[in-house]
């Protein structure tokens, strides 16, 4: 009794240290995301009120627009976000896309079968429980799995989603330095607009260029200004309000609300298009969330982010009550003589790094597409080998770049931008709402009435703001919502190019028993050597690629030893080297099936011993003998012993690459979407990824898949 009551105190008190240094860690985490997650959210107050039209206002429209914005960070922020949204995460991963392919795990609502994401649970490692209902499924969940419409339609939501965060990635960098710099212009007015332009064009590119180093590394060196920032403005606030309004608190009052409307009905209405900026950037927290983690996130916001921005916010709406005319330079006014130079370095410094908000979240949702194939293949990186979500793409970061400098050139001023801005940032959260709406109800089996608690509120809240919004499109709104169409027939063509794809090879399949009787054809012959056949094996090996057929009946022969090799990708850091190759053999004799299961720290193309085919021809050797129980003796020695000659003889590794035939007969919608498909299939990088294969040993297979 003794010994289990020592056991059980040692325990607890390792439960204790462990807590508290999970307690630090989400510390240092929190202050973390301050350089990466929240940038684009806490500079907010640089242009909200510089975007809005304002007409003679008085001190009740100045009191009704900071009560919107106070309820609306605290509705869409707090309530929306920290404590629903974040909840809602795949392994980790936030995000629309992150919450689709969350759904399509529980649910058989997804369209793509031809790539899967396998996590730790499937490989038998433990992990904390997940909120998941389990039952009979919701009347919701059963009409989506029978509707290919309803699949579709979430799809597109899902992508729309994801292209309009994209979209927001261009404009958040754009309006964030320029909006600073111009503060240039403040007290010197011979500054020119194309010289705030040229230098708002410079810091952005260097930005980029600093990427590649990882989100890590960019957020311990951003994290200080951003705290400087985060910090010092709600300061500037408070004095601001003791000198200016001490009670604008007052306004937290929804009845101020309620009478601004009244006051100015339509022109009332059209000003959302400007308040909505308060809450530009909480998407970017969502899909930032694979970068960091829950916690950390929650502890930030709450604890520094919103009081910032409340009392921030608060200040500003005090000095301009009383310089009712200065809200074209909302910001730079509110800001005491004496600190107005250290304030415009923070500020300058801080835009720059607010930016970093939304291209650390387009690399997170476009690796999550990816890895979907939902998206053309990319180069991904990760930047970190302690945690799965930091990546980084040099593709994706140079079209952001361009796009970006191309935003600023084009329209030249802040305020400009503002108009464009809004548009696709609330669209998205209105996508997120919904979305969330169908976890709860799928996954979480939360009640209907709690269901609708949430959506109903946000639902009118958010469309009220889209309906304001959508008036700006005509200035400058249009941009970003033709960038996300553009990402988003990307992604459609790409997505009906792989189901395609799909559902010939379903039809064209080749199953153990079809391959048998391939190879017992008169003229096909079992040549010598180990051929590596890479193929997306599918339902546990119960069947394989077309190309396989396509290759035997043109070639009239197989290697005397083929390993057909699927890789797949798991949601951890590295895969224990003992658990890492898995064989099964596949019928004919000399025909296995073999699973690499690789993390994504994983070094695929190490080149220290015998390199990945060693590790194979060890499975499978391994394999064999453990086959030697149940079978005769010799005949498995034999097989070891051909498995040794093949190797000697010689090794190659086989690659199919498939193309769609597009002819005369083929429609109209099909000549166009595979032939775009076959544009980007031709651009995009391989789908194997580097296995340091040498070249002389490289096949590829072509076949052409009639559309």
């Amino acid at each position: 009794m003794a010994t289990a009551t020592a056991s059980m105190d040692v325990e607890a008190g390792q439960g204790g240290n462990g807590q508290k240094k999970g307690f630090y860690q989400d510390l240092l985490l929190a202050y973390k995301t301050l350089g990466v997650v929240f940038g684009g959210l806490v500079t907010s107050p640089l242009y909200v009120y510089p975007s809005m039209n304002l007409t003679n206002p008085t001190e009740e429209d100045y009191l009704g627009i900071y009560s919107i914005m106070f309820w609306t960070l605290t509705l869409i922020g707090v309530v929306k976000y920290i404590c629903i949204a974040l909840n809602a995460d795949d392994h980790g991963e936030g995000g629309t896309f992150a919450m689709y392919s969350l759904l399509c795990q529980h649910a058989n609502i997804g369209i793509l079968p031809s790539k899967k994401i396998y996590t730790e649970e499937e490989q038998g490692l433990q992990v904390p429980a997940r909120p998941v209902v389990v039952g009979r499924p919701s009347k919701l969940r059963r009409f989506i799995e029978r509707s290919i419409t309803a699949k579709r339609l979430l799809l597109l939501t899902a992508i729309l989603g994801m292209c309009m965060l994209i979209g927001d990635g261009i404009l958040t960098p754009a309006i964030s330095v320029l909006s600073a710099i111009d503060g240039l212009r403040g007290p010197f007015p011979s500054v020119s607009k194309p010289t705030v332009e040229a230098l708002s064009a410079g810091i952005l590119i260097s930005l980029f260029l600093l990427q590649k180093y990882g989100t890590s590394k960019v957020s311990f060196m951003f994290s200080p200004i951003m705290a400087a920032w985060t910090f010092t403005t709600p300061i500037i606030g408070v004095y601001s309000i003791w000198r200016y309004y001490p009670g604008i608190f007052k306004a937290m009052s929804p009845h101020y609300i309620v009478h601004f409307f009244v006051t100015n009905q339509k022109r009332g209405w059209q000003l959302l298009g400007g308040t909505v900026l308060c809450i530009t950037g909480a998407e970017a927290m969502f899909a930032d969330l694979g970068h960091f983690s829950k916690r950390s996130i929650q502890i930030a916001f709450l604890s520094s982010i919103y009081p910032s921005l409340v009392l921030t916010y608060a200040g500003q709406t005090a000095y301009l009550i009383n310089h009712a005319d200065d809200f074209g330079d909302g910001f730079y006014k509110f800001v005491p003589r004496p600190v107005y130079w250290p304030m415009f370095v923070v500020a300058t410094l801080a835009a720059i790094v607010a930016s970093q908000s939304l291209i650390s979240a387009t690399f997170s949702v476009v690796k999550q597409s990816v890895a979907l194939d939902y998206f053309p293949r990319v180069r991904v990186v990760h930047t970190s080998g302690d945690k799965e979500g930091e990546v980084y793409s040099p593709e994706t970061n140079y079209v952001l770049m361009l796009l970006c400098v191309g935003a600023i050139v084009g329209f030249g001023d802040g305020k400009d931008i503002g108009n464009a801005f809004g548009v696709v940032v609330i669209l998205v959260m209105l996508i997120t709402t919904v979305l969330l709406a169908l976890v709860m109800l799928i996954i979480w089996g939360t009640h209907v009435l709690l269901v609708a608690l949430y959506f109903v509120p946000f639902l009118i809240l958010e469309g009220t703001y889209v309906s304001a919004v959508c008036t700006k499109v005509m200035k400058g709104g249009w941009l970003p919502f033709a960038i996300s169409l553009v990402l988003a027939l990307v992604m459609f063509t790409w997505y009906y190019g792989r189901q395609r794809k799909a559902e010939y090879e379903m039809a064209n399949k080749v199953t153990p028993e079809r391959l048998g009787e391939l190879l017992a054809g008169p003229d096909v012959r079992r040549v010598p050597g180990l051929c590596f056949f890479y193929s997306n094996m599918q339902e546990e090996w119960r069947w394989l690629t077309p190309v396989l057929a396509h290759y035997i009946k043109n070639m009239r022969s197989l290697h005397r030893v083929t390993v057909f090799v699927t890789l797949r990708y798991l949601l951890v850091a590295k895969v224990d080297a003992k658990s890492r190759v898995a064989v099964r053999r596949l019928g004919p004799r000399g025909v296995y099936g073999c699973t690499i299961h690789y993390g994504y720290a994983d070094p695929l193309d190490e080149e220290e011993g015998d390199g990945l085919a060693g590790q194979v021809v060890r499975a499978v050797r391994e394999h064999i003998e453990r086959e030697a129980a149940a079978a005769d003796e010799e005949e498995v020695e034999e097989e070891a012993a051909q498995l040794e000659e093949a190797r000697a003889a010689g090794v190659v590794h086989v690659r199919g690459k498939t193309r769609f035939h597009v002819g005369r007969d083929t429609g109209f919608f099909d000549r166009v979407l595979l032939g775009f498909y076959e544009f980007l299939h031709t651009a995009c990088r391989s789908a194997l990824p580097a296995l340091g294969i040498p070249l002389q040993q490289r096949v590829e297979i072509g076949m052409l898949y009639k559309a």
